[in-house]
């Protein structure tokens, strides 16, 4: 049996406007807790993910971004 993964939607401010982020709850944990062990507002940390991404979408941005912090570990 495959584990359950839900996709949620959250809302986020970015460049001062208010949009959302499709992304699995590991993923958004991962990237709450790494913020906060960097002392960065998670808006400040996806905005710095979002100047990075090559064409690819946000949420997608985010879970690579995340894959690679957790890779160096």
């Amino acid at each position: 049996m495959e584990p359950h993964i839900v996709i949620r939607k959250r809302s986020v401010i970015l460049y001062g406007h208010k949009t959302s982020i499709s992304i699995e709850d590991d993923f958004w944990i991962f990237l709450k807790d790494f913020a906060n062990k960097n002392n960065t507002p998670i808006h400040k940390l996806i905005e710095k993910i979002d100047k990075k991404r090559n064409g690819q979408n946000l949420s997608s941005a985010i879970r690579l971004f995340c894959f690679n912090i957790a890779k160096r570990r």
